[in-house]
């Protein structure tokens, strides 16, 4: 799994150590919308406007990957007006938005369950991923009823049903089988999560990929979260130590060096 780790710098020499793969826990669209004494469904419009600065943010530094945790598994629980809105935001999102990402080279994949999307999302959804498959600049990866737990359970189930079928033993199931059989397995593993809203937890987010991730939590709303706010984060990042668990003779090995 070290492929997925390596940290990457756009130019030789003392260039800012830029992240492969940021992903992003966008919170507090309902609490911005409070704070002004507008609707709910408002708030998570402005949050919309935040996806957008992340994006040209991405392009600008040049990350590879961005993932968005835009439902969540448990957001089923709230409210049925906030859910159909949310649902009603991605739709709209995914129609006005794509072909612009299509133009820009960005190929769109989803994870997550997808039963209980409406057929129309759906197609949506499918569209989406079809019309920019072989696109070849950025990935951005939406997560819509998403969980980390869920996410290693249909791995461990895809490999439980190569037991039965008796082609893979029990014994030769480890850590490296369940992370090919993971979500965006292909991709780089994230390198930085960031969260805003001020909570300090990852929800039940990418449990698998997270093992070697860097946290940024800011008290920043999401719809408040802008370029600035972005490459702040990126700048804390290249600023860490990713020990990966490993240690060389001289010292720790800190974010820059694991390019060496």
């Amino acid at each position: 799994m070290a492929n997925h780790e390596t940290p990457r710098t756009p130019d030789e020499g003392t260039s800012p150590v830029i992240p492969r793969h940021v992903a992003i826990i966008m919170d507090g669209n309902n609490r911005w919308a409070k704070r002004r004494g507008v609707s709910g469904p408002m708030g998570h419009r402005a949050g919309v406007e935040a996806v957008r600065g992340v994006l040209r943010a991405c392009k600008h530094h040049g990350v590879e990957v961005l993932t968005l945790f835009a439902f969540s598994s448990e957001n089923w629980g709230r409210p049925l007006p906030e859910v159909r809105a949310l649902l009603a935001l991605l739709s709209r999102y995914l129609r006005n938005e794509v072909r612009e990402l299509h133009k820009d080279g960005i190929r769109i994949r989803f994870i997550g369950e997808r039963c209980r999307f409406s057929r129309r999302q759906l197609k949506l959804m499918e569209q989406s991923e079809a019309l920019t498959r072989d696109n070849t600049g950025a990935t951005v990866v939406i997560a819509v009823d998403y969980g980390g737990q869920w996410d290693i359970a249909q791995a461990t189930r895809r490999l439980a049903r190569q037991v039965l079928e008796g082609a893979l033993q029990p014994q030769d199931i480890t850590p490296e089988l369940i992370d090919r059989n993971i979500s965006i397995s292909d991709l780089p593993r994230p390198d930085l999560c960031i969260r805003t809203g001020g909570d300090a937890r990852i929800s039940n987010f990418m449990l698998w990929h997270f093992a070697y991730t860097e946290l940024y939590f800011t008290d920043t709303l999401w719809p408040d979260f802008t370029e600035i706010e972005f490459a702040r984060a990126l700048d804390e990042y290249s600023q860490r130590e990713r020990r990966f668990g490993l240690r060389e003779p001289d010292g720790i090995v800190a974010v820059g060096e694991m390019n060496a």
